[in-house]
């Protein structure tokens, strides 16, 4: 009804995104994964955790869950953002294991909604590592300008780890 009265909504120009877990930020570059260390999935960070309880980094529409493995998600923002959160390094192998989807395809979430519950004791033994990248798969369109948090200790839902702004 506003909308109406008022004309069209304010279109939506720059987003926080917040920490999908709780732990330490470290810089992309430091994740101990070439593809990701490397940018090749996109720009991003990544967080050691301290639990395991992954939630949404921002509001939006899940558009991808590893439905077999459990260990990755994607989420688009009202910025078109596509935010890949890979839970661990090597979880594929995992096959699932350790890991319950709290949510499905299509599913609208806000920030700070768990999104996964993973078994960060399991992950240790049979995974490369537990580190958490975050990634904006979409980066590359070059359609975004960012502003990255400084590597240190961050809450899931509400310690902000970039900034987005669109070009």
């Amino acid at each position: 009804m506003f909308k109406k009265l008022f004309g069209k909504e304010k279109a939506i120009t720059n987003e926080k995104i917040v920490s999908p877990v709780t732990g330490v930020l470290i810089k992309i570059e430091e994740v101990p994964d070439p593809v990701f260390a490397q940018k090749m999935m996109g720009e991003g960070v990544g967080v050691q955790p301290t639990n395991g309880i992954v939630v949404a980094p921002v509001d939006g529409e899940i558009i991808q869950i590893a439905e077999k493995s459990k260990h990755a998600f994607g989420i688009r923002s009202a910025l078109g953002q596509e935010i890949l959160v890979h839970i661990g390094l090597e979880t594929v192998a995992m096959e699932g294991e350790g890991f319950k989807t709290l949510v499905k395809l299509g599913d609208h979430v806000k920030a700070g909604q768990p999104i996964i519950e993973a078994d960060l004791e399991l992950i240790k033994e049979k995974a490369a590592s537990t580190v958490i990248p975050v990634v904006v798969t979409n980066s590359s369109n070059n359609e975004y300008d960012f502003v990255w948090t400084e590597p240190g200790n961050v809450t899931a839902g509400e310690t902000v780890i970039f900034e987005t702004t669109a070009k």
